[in-house]
């Protein structure tokens, strides 16, 4: 899969395309990332990125001519990334993993020119509700999120575990010693009963999206074995 990035800081980039499951994921050849410094695509002497905006106001917006051009050299979806955007999920990444090239664009002060978000924006993603300095980290944000659902970057089953892949909050997590500080990890995890442990994790998944982020559950179709779960989880809670 191919990632494009146009943005005014490339630099900004360099750190995470070295780093982890990104650097493995590149230097395995599953994944390019490919920085596009937007100044490169300025035709002026000052390669001016940006100007004031029509009718006054605070800030700075990017020029449409450098993203059209540099547009020009990319295919696939674009995304740009705009607090006005829809929010960024765990599906949304799924189904842009199976792109075989995407192109970000990394807005910054103001936004960009809104000639290019009607003629070549495809989607406009937010990753929350707030704002930042400029679209570089939420661009790392869903370029990371994308690159480990891609085959082969990491093993399907540590992904289709993590929080949201199902449809809910992942489970809590065990590793050596089996005690600590007078803690100790729960003993079906150590009795090496596969159907009890896939069972109980399911069941902490179901209780931390419950007691966490309800809201997920009210759209879900709930299996048999999650309906006998979820009742013993409230009457749990309730006896609390």
């Amino acid at each position: 899969m191919k990632i494009n990035i146009l943005t005014l800081f490339p630099e900004m980039f360099n750190g995470f395309k070295s780093e982890s499951i990104i650097r493995r994921a590149i230097e395995g050849e599953f994944l390019k990332i490919n920085v596009i410094d937007i100044r490169s695509f300025c035709h002026d002497k000052h390669k001016q990125a940006d100007d004031l905006p029509f009718g006054g106001g605070a800030g700075m917006v990017l020029k449409p001519e450098p993203l059209f051009r540099a547009l020009e050299n990319t295919t696939g979806k674009v995304i740009y990334t705009s607090p006005q955007g829809k929010q960024f999920d765990q599906k949304m990444a799924i189904n842009l993993s199976e792109e075989e090239e995407i192109t970000i664009i990394a807005g910054h002060y103001e936004g960009i020119d809104e000639r290019v978000v009607e003629e070549k924006v495809d989607f406009e993603i937010s990753i929350g509700d707030f704002v930042l300095t400029g679209g570089e980290l939420p661009a790392m944000v869903i370029a990371d999120a994308i690159a480990r659902l891609i085959p082969g970057v990491i093993k399907k089953d540590s992904y289709e575990n993590d929080s949201f892949y199902n449809g809910l909050l992942d489970h809590p997590h065990y590793t050596r010693p089996a005690e600590y500080m007078g803690k100790a990890v729960p003993e079906v995890l150590l009795s090496g009963h596969h159907k009890n442990i896939d069972e109980w994790r399911l069941k902490q998944s179901l209780k931390r999206t419950l007691q966490r982020r309800p809201d997920i559950l009210e759209s879900r179709e709930f299996t048999k074995l999650e309906k006998k779960l979820m009742k013993e989880i409230k009457e749990e809670l309730c006896k609390k």
